[in-house]
């Protein structure tokens, strides 16, 4: 299993009786650390079933799992690789009934929990509900309820919150419904508040691997330590200096607190990068250097010096953004690049960074005027989609139908005769009574308050809502699921209630087109042709409908429509991280986008302290940009900026400085550079045709 791996990757993998913590630099191999030691682990005895590898996001976990099956054949699948929050909803879903929580509870999304913060707290501002969410967010993720939040409020809009926080966990509890950060906190409830439940899971679990440890909040760390126990067999890997995610909830005082807390703890470094040349990575080393050290880490690399990182300055954005162009035109061009001589190069090879999402427009405008093809990373997610939205309540409602947020979408789309005034007077029966509004539609007491075609309209409703759980649950494998799905669509009529609904035929049939695409992804999963992404279930089991529906909410995205496409990437920072271009093009580093306005924030408290460590992340962020790339870099900023309506003088960055690089080397106007190639190009073909007319006049 060691075969192929340096020194400090051999001793990581080779260390497993133990806490271990690995320190793994940017393109250090850390995913290859990972996979190997599942192997090790595999080979010195443990069972596939008791490695548990956590990692944070549905496309990292479907990564680890393909080259775990490379690396280790069939026992793979066996293997717990998931996400956090898959691990959660595993637990809970096993053992979740000691706290009164059902199997089939139902996972809110970011607008479900807008939707139900709202009534909660007596609004219909969105906006207002959103920042709400944001703090009970963040209160979930240091481990307090309602009455630990009000007990710390700094002011009485917290202790406000607080209170809409108590409302908010009622109306999830009366749903038998949790939302993401649950999927934590309950957890590690469920382990600290009962013994036979975590004695189970410490004896189910042999060893746990969590990649990304930087990235983890208090209650992850938390459950790790209640998952481990005394026997404390765990490789925790990460990289304090790309830690980025303290804006929601990360903290480095995890890294701080292993060697409290494990004292056995084995510490590895893993510093050399096998992704970057030297240039990159001396400029790398150089930002992070003034951040104060963890554990010092100096990164290095075997592929050459490589091409000098270039800084490009501009007029303002616009001009930017055609010097941007004019480099990856230029590139593409065949410009050469030291260590690889001059040569094409593929769309796929570039990629434009930024601090916020509202830096893509200026780009994509310019490379939209330049024919040049482009993806936004992070882009609208397709679980978003309004249609897809309306499916998910359709079988969120089969599988828990005391998930009200999906009755009411449910019985509304497509509409079936029940109307606003039947909707709330069932409401306000199901308050009075305290039941579900499915539960309180059977209720004999109802026909009080409804006229009998009311009535009428919800039982047929309920029964035909009934009957399809029925069937969903004895539906299983593809084919079966693909023709009930296409016929419940026909029986409710969802494509002529999409062509209704919208004046472009044309955004209709991308919709239905979508809905068709969902389909055939639900039936794929039920015959277990595609390994579920969130590590919920393991590829090859046929699964029923119902239980595929159960697994929805943990997915974002469908990984099968992120085809490697040939275009140029355009993605946040924060987005970016774990990704790699072989040239990338840092955009914006200005003082005030990067680092990000340090003392203006609203809701922050502005003490020294507290801007020092926010310029620490901020470093730290670019660090992480720097490291994407493998063999050029560019830099650039603008000497004016858009702040609203008005232009405004723009500073270059602090840590262009901080990189430290060669002043002679690092001017560079792109557009130049096209300009002479272009010459050199012109001039080239003019020589070919010259000594093709003086060939055709010596013949």
């Amino acid at each position: 299993m060691s075969a192929g791996l340096n020194l400090a990757q051999q001793e990581a993998v080779n260390f497993l009786h133990g806490p271990c913590l690995v320190l793994a630099g940017a393109g250090s191999g850390k995913t290859r650390v990972i996979t190997h030691k599942i192997g090790r682990l595999i080979q010195a005895g443990l069972e596939p079933k008791r490695i548990a590898a956590i990692t944070f996001t549905n496309k990292a976990a479907a990564e680890m799992r393909e080259r775990a099956k490379g690396l280790i054949g069939k026992a793979a699948k066996d293997v717990v690789i998931c996400t956090f929050h898959a691990l959660g909803v595993r637990m809970l879903r096993q053992d979740g009934g000691v706290m009164g929580l059902k199997p089939q509870f139902s996972i809110m999304d970011s607008a479900d929990v807008t939707g139900i913060l709202k009534d909660a707290g007596g609004t219909t501002d969105a906006a207002t509900a959103r920042q709400w969410q944001w703090t009970i967010s963040l209160w979930k993720n240091m481990g307090l309820n309602a009455a630990q939040a009000e007990a710390i409020a700094k002011d009485d809009n917290e202790r406000t919150i607080a209170k809409i926080m108590a409302r908010y966990e009622e109306r999830l509890t009366a749903y038998q419904s949790v939302d993401f950060d649950d999927l934590i906190g309950l957890p590690l409830k469920l382990l600290q508040d009962h013994e036979e439940v975590r004695l189970k899971w410490q004896a189910q679990l042999g060893h746990v691997l969590v990649d990304e440890y930087q990235d983890t909040n208090a209650t992850q760390y938390e459950v790790l330590k209640c998952l481990v126990g005394n026997n404390a067999r765990f490789t925790a890997v990460g990289d304090d200096d790309q830690s980025i995610y303290g804006w929601r909830g990360a903290t480095l005082d995890n890294l701080k607190r292993l060697p409290q807390d494990f004292p056995a703890l084995k510490v590895i470094k893993l510093e050399q990068n096998y992704r970057s040349t030297s240039a990159i990575l001396r400029a790398a080393n150089n930002v992070i250097e003034p951040n104060p050290k963890l554990f010092p880490k100096t990164l290095f690399s075997e592929l050459g010096e490589g091409e000098p990182v270039r800084v490009v300055d501009a007029d303002n954005e616009e001009h930017e953004a055609e010097r941007v162009v004019a480099r990856i035109q230029s590139l593409r061009a065949g410009h050469e690049v030291a260590g690889e001589g001059a040569q094409h190069r593929e769309l796929k090879d570039f990629a434009v960074l930024y601090r916020a999402n509202h830096q893509a427009r200026i780009f994509e405008k310019a490379l939209r005027k330049a024919q040049i093809p482009y993806k936004v990373s992070g882009g609208q997610s397709f679980f978003d989609r309004a249609e897809i939205r309306d499916l998910c309540s359709w079988l969120r409602l089969w599988v828990n139908n005391d998930d009200d947020p999906a009755f009411l979408r449910s019985v509304t789309t497509p509409k079936r005769g029940i109307g606003h005034q039947t909707l709330q007077s069932l409401g306000v029966f199901a308050s009075q009574y305290k039941l579900s509004l499915f539960e309180a539609l059977f209720s004999s007491s109802l026909s009080s308050v409804l006229n009998a075609r009311a009535l009428g309209s919800l039982h047929e409703f309920g029964r035909y809502v009934n009957d399809l759980e029925f069937r969903a649950r004895h539906t299983q494998g593809a084919e079966a699921a693909r023709t009930f799905l296409t016929d419940w669509l026909k029986d409710i009529d969802y494509e002529k209630h999409l062509y209704d609904s919208e004046d472009s035929e044309q955004v209709a049939a991308s919709r239905w087109t979508n809905v068709m695409e969902f389909c055939d992804w639900m039936a794929l999963r039920c015959g277990g042709e595609i390994d579920d992404t969130a590590g919920v279930t393991t590829s090859g089991e046929t699964k029923n409908l119902l239980e595929v529906a159960q697994t929805i909410a943990l997915l974002s995205t469908l990984t099968e429509r992120e085809k490697d496409q040939n275009v140029v990437t355009l993605s946040t920072l924060h987005a970016a991280k774990g990704l790699e271009w072989p040239h990338v093009m840092l955009v914006g580093v200005t003082e005030g986008m990067l680092p990000f306005r340090l003392d203006d924030e609203p809701g922050t408290e502005h003490t020294n302290e507290n801007i020092a460590l926010r310029l620490q992340e901020e470093r730290r962020l670019m660090y992480v940009g720097i490291t994407r790339a493998q063999r050029t870099l560019a830099v650039s900023w603008t000497r004016r900026r858009k702040k609203g309506r008005d232009m405004i003088a723009a500073q270059p960055s602090r840590f262009i400085a901080e990189m430290g690089l060669d002043k002679t080397t690092v001017k560079e106007d792109p557009r130049e550079k096209l300009k002479a190639l272009r010459a050199e190009f012109a001039k080239r073909a003019s020589d070919a045709s010259a000594e093709t007319a003086a060939a055709n006049a010596r013949n």
